[in-house]
């Protein structure tokens, strides 16, 4: 064999596969900053930390006591009252109806213009009304005495005292012929005067609007301040048209007079002769005539 002379020899590193042979290089890592330092503890100012402390406590004290003063206020007004929501209401007016329409004014037609002297007594049976200060003619048959409380209208005039009899039986009940008398409060309970125009229209009125079939006609006859038995007056007589199934009566001749007897209850006497008893009109006039105060 024939042998060659030897290389000379590699330094390891320069050999392929050698245990310090270079690779690819890709680069070198970013180095991570080290983490700062914590901040130094800050001084805490013992005044500034004394007033945070007490601005707390003035708070809760706060909320205690507006709660203390809600409930003091449910007890004082009541659970379901709300001082704070509604305002007051008005006084309720507790005049009666025909004094809140017609209080009394300083000239009332009621005053002394309207006086004259009493007249002279009468004679024969009366009617006497105690409760409204006042008396009238009694009559004879057909006339019944009244011995019930109609309380008519929308003013709600009681009347208790009077006479009446049936003129016809209809469909709707029964048909009247009547002189009957109540007494009506028309004015405060310190008033001495009664604005008697006022009242006495606010009651003829109620008389019509109520007391009869709807609609109907009115021919006035008499409406005047006027005097009864000495005592001031006002007197409202007329005549009404009108037309009810099954109702022979069409027509009536009434008179209401409301009687100033110096007290805050004014009397009334309301009269009235159907058309079917013509012959007993003339009974207005007398009975008007013959009141007199008790």
């Amino acid at each position: 064999m024939v042998m060659s002379e030897p290389h000379p020899q590699e330094p390891l590193w320069s050999r392929p596969g050698g245990p310090w042979s270079s690779g690819a290089v890709t680069g070198v890592p970013p180095l991570t900053p080290p983490p700062p330092a914590p901040e130094p503890p800050k001084r805490v100012d013992p005044g500034q930390q004394r007033r945070r402390q007490l601005m707390i406590f003035g708070g809760a004290a706060g909320v205690i006591l507006a709660g203390g003063l809600i409930v003091l206020l449910v007890l004082l007004f009541g659970s379901d009252g709300n001082p704070f929501g509604d305002r007051a209401s008005a006084p309720t007016d507790v005049r009666p109806p025909l004094a809140q329409a017609c209080p009394p004014p300083s000239d009332s037609p009621s005053g002394a213009a309207t006086r004259a002297p009493a007249p002279p007594a009468v004679t024969g049976d009366r009617t006497v009304d105690e409760q409204a200060g006042i008396s009238y003619k009694k009559y004879g048959a057909p006339w019944l005495t009244w011995n019930e409380v109609w309380k008519a209208g929308t003013l709600q005039v009681p009347y208790r005292v009077g006479q009446h009899f049936v003129t016809e039986l209809y469909s709707g009940g029964e048909y009247h012929a009547s002189i009957l008398s109540a007494a009506v409060p028309a004015a405060d309970n310190d008033a001495v005067s009664l604005d008697l125009e006022c009242v006495g229209r606010q009651v003829a009125a109620d008389v019509r609007a109520n007391y009869y079939p709807q609609p109907n006609t009115l021919d006035v006859l008499r409406d005047e301040v006027t005097t009864l038995g000495g005592r001031p007056a006002y007197v409202n007589k007329f005549r009404l048209h009108f037309h009810e199934a099954g109702l022979t009566a069409t027509s009536e001749l009434s008179a209401v007079a409301v009687i100033d007897v110096g007290k805050p209850m004014a009397a009334v006497l309301y009269i009235s002769i159907p058309g079917t008893h013509q012959q007993l009109d003339a009974v207005i006039d007398e009975v008007l005539e013959s009141v007199r105060p008790i």
